[in-house]
C-alpha cells in the first residue's frame, strides 16, 4: 500500500515522503494496517459494510499521513510558502552557519480595502480549558498577516510618539558590532524599515503612500521596483523621509507593534542587537539589549524556560527558514485603576504602573531592583518606595479594573541580513467586556486555576486572583440561559450577591 501511495505522488512530494519516513511513522503505519486487517476479517459485516469501513480507514490514513508531513515542515497542515505562493528563494545559510544575502521574491500582498476607522482590533483569546502547558505555541503566519492595523492606530501612534519624546534611547536603540561575538544591528534595522514600507504600502494602500527612486540593481524595492524614498501616513499627514532619521524611529512610528532585531553571533546564538520596545508594559528594553536569546529569558525568570523552551527555541532560530514566518500568542492580566477614558494612556498600555511601580525603579515579583544610580530626590524617596513595594497595594479589583493583555507575536527572517525580526502587538480588553463573550469567562477562570505556582507568580496572579469568582458567576449564568453549553467539568460556583457585598465599589453596570 505504501508503494502504491508513493507512486501516485509527483517526484517532489515523493522525495519529501522518503525523507520523512522515520521510525515513528512506520509504527503508526503498522498500527493502521493492523486495523484494516481486523476490519476485513470481521465476519459479522456484509461486503458493503466491510468495504465502507476500509474506505473510511483509508481516508483517515491519508489525512493523517498528510498532517504528519506538514507537522515536520513546521507544524502546519497548510502548504509551505514555496508551494502555495510560488516563492523564489536563492541562497541560504552556509555550512558554517553564516547567513548569505538572499534574493527573495515575495508573494503578492492582498490590499485591505476596509477604512481604517472601521477595522476593529482582532479578538485573540489564547487561554484554554484544562491544564496549562509551557510550550512555544508557534503557528504558521500568512504573509498578509505580518502587521495588523486597526481603528486604534492613531491612539497608539500618539502614545508611542510621546514615549519616544520622553524616554528616547531607553526605548529604541541599535548596538554596534562586538568583534568576535556579533555584528551590528544597523544593517538589519535599515532592511527592516524598507521591508515595512514595502509591505504596509501594499497591504494598507489607503493608509500609506510612498514615493520611489528609479529602479537600480541591488535596491531594496520589491518586484524590481525602485527603492522607496519616503512614506506618508495619510490619515495623520505624517511624512517620513528614509535616510533623514533613525530607521528604528521611523519603523516604530509606522506600526502599532514593538519589535526586536535578533542577529546571529559567531557562536550560533542570536543576540538582541536593535529594537524599539515602546509599550512592553512590564519589561524594559534597556535591561535586555545585547543579550543572547537564552539570556533574555533566563534573566527575566521565564517559568520552565531551561527545561521546556531553551533547546527547542535554539533549534528553531538556527533552522528558521526565510519563507515560513510564524506567529504565537501570549497573555496575562493587569490591574488598572478607574480613569477617564479621554486620557491618552488610560489603560496603562505602555507601562503597568499600578502593578510594577515606577518604570525607573524596576520591580519584579514583589522585590525592588536597585536603580543603577540615584540622585538626591531619589534617595529621599527610596525609603517610602521600599515600604510600598514590600506591601503592594492594588485598587479594588473587578470587571472594570482588571484587563486582559494579549501579545500577538510574529517572527520572520530578513533575506539580506538573515536577522530574525520579532514583533509584539499588544491588545487590551476589560474583563467586563470579555464576560459578555460566550464561553470566555469560563475559559479564563479555568486558565487562571491551571497556572503552576511559577507561572502564577510570573504573571502577577496575586493582584487579580479574586476576579475568578466573578468569572465563575458569569460562566454559570451563560450556561443557565443557554448562551454557552458547558462541555467540561467546572469548578464550584459562588454567589454573585456575596461578591457584590464584599466588593461593592469595584463594580459598574
Amino acid at each position: 500500500m505504501m508503494i502504491v501511495l508513493a507512486g501516485s505522488l509527483d517526484s517532489k512530494i515523493r522525495a519529501k515522503c522518503e525523507e520523512r519516513l522515520n521510525s515513528r511513522l512506520l509504527l503508526y503505519l503498522l498500527i493502521y494496517l493492523r486495523l484494516i486487517i481486523i476490519a476485513m476479517n470481521i465476519t459479522s459485516l456484509t461486503m458493503v459494510e466491510t468495504s465502507l469501513l476500509v474506505a473510511i480507514l483509508f481516508g483517515i490514513g491519508v489525512l493523517f499521513y498528510r498532517r504528519f508531513l506538514s507537522g515536520h515542515r513546521g507544524g502546519s497542515s497548510q502548504a509551505s510558502g514555496e508551494e502555495k505562493y510560488g516563492l523564489k528563494v536563492n541562497g541560504d545559510k552556509s555550512s558554517e552557519g553564516t547567513w548569505k544575502s538572499t534574493q527573495f521574491e515575495y508573494p503578492k500582498i492582498e490590499p485591505v480595502t476596509t477604512p481604517l476607522r472601521s477595522i476593529k482590533p482582532v479578538t485573540y483569546r489564547p487561554f484554554k480549558w484544562g491544564k496549562y502547558v509551557v510550550a512555544m505555541g508557534l503557528r504558521t503566519m500568512q504573509w498578509n498577516e505580518w502587521i495588523e492595523l486597526d481603528q486604534e492606530f492613531e491612539r497608539y501612534f500618539k502614545i508611542r510618539e510621546e514615549r519616544l519624546r520622553v524616554r528616547g534611547e531607553r526605548l529604541l536603540k541599535t548596538l554596534p558590532e562586538r568583534p568576535g561575538i556579533v555584528g551590528s544591528g544597523e544593517p538589519a534595522a535599515v532592511e527592516l524599515l524598507y521591508e515595512l514600507a514595502e509591505f504596509l504600502s501594499r497591504r494598507y494602500p489607503d493608509v500609506y503612500r510612498v514615493t520611489r527612486l528609479a529602479p537600480s540593481e541591488g535596491s531594496y524595492g520589491w518586484y524590481g521596483q525602485g527603492q522607496i524614498k519616503d512614506i506618508t501616513i495619510v490619515p495623520l499627514n505624517r511624512k517620513f523621509v528614509i535616510g533623514e532619521d533613525d530607521p528604528l524611529k521611523i519603523s516604530s512610528l509606522l506600526i502599532q507593534e514593538d519589535f526586536a532585531i535578533m542577529v546571529e553571533g559567531s557562536d550560533g546564538r542570536y543576540y538582541f542587537q536593535a529594537g524599539a520596545v515602546l509599550i512592553a508594559g512590564s519589561w524594559r528594553m534597556e535591561d535586555k539589549l545585547g543579550m543572547a536569546l537564552d539570556e533574555i529569558h533566563t534573566s527575566g525568570n521565564v517559568p520552565q524556560y531551561q527545561s521546556k523552551l531553551d533547546s527547542p527555541m535554539a533549534r528553531f532560530f538556527t533552522k528558521f527558514p526565510l519563507d515560513k514566518p510564524v506567529a504565537r500568542d501570549n497573555y496575562t492580566f493587569q490591574v488598572v485603576p478607574e480613569a477617564k477614558e479621554d486620557a491618552l494612556d488610560f489603560a496603562e498600555l505602555a507601562w503597568a504602573q499600578t502593578m510594577k511601580g515606577s518604570e525607573d525603579l524596576k520591580i519584579s515579583e514583589g522585590q525592588m531592583w536597585l536603580k543603577e544610580s540615584y540622585d538626591d530626590e531619589d534617595s529621599k524617596a527610596i525609603g517610602q518606595i521600599q515600604q510600598d513595594v514590600s506591601t503592594p497595594s492594588y485598587p479594588p479589583i473587578g470587571p472594570s479594573t482588571v484587563w486582559l493583555r494579549v501579545e500577538r507575536e510574529t517572527m520572520r527572517r530578513l533575506p539580506r541580513t538573515g536577522a530574525v525580526i520579532f514583533t509584539i502587538r499588544t491588545y487590551q480588553t476589560r474583563i467586563s467586556e470579555l464576560a459578555k463573550e460566550p464561553g470566555v469567562p469560563g475559559r479564563i477562570a479555568s486558565a487562571l486555576r491551571s497556572w503552576p505556582d511559577d507561572v502564577a507568580r510570573y504573571k502577577g496572579h496575586e493582584a487579580y486572583e479574586g476576579i475568578v469568582e466573578y468569572l465563575d458567576e458569569c460562566h454559570a449564568e451563560q450556561v443557565r440561559v443557554g448562551v454557552y453549553k458547558e462541555e467540561v467539568p467546572f469548578a464550584e460556583q459562588h454567589c454573585l450577591n456575596s461578591w457584590l457585598l464584599r466588593y461593592p465599589s469595584s463594580f459598574k453596570f
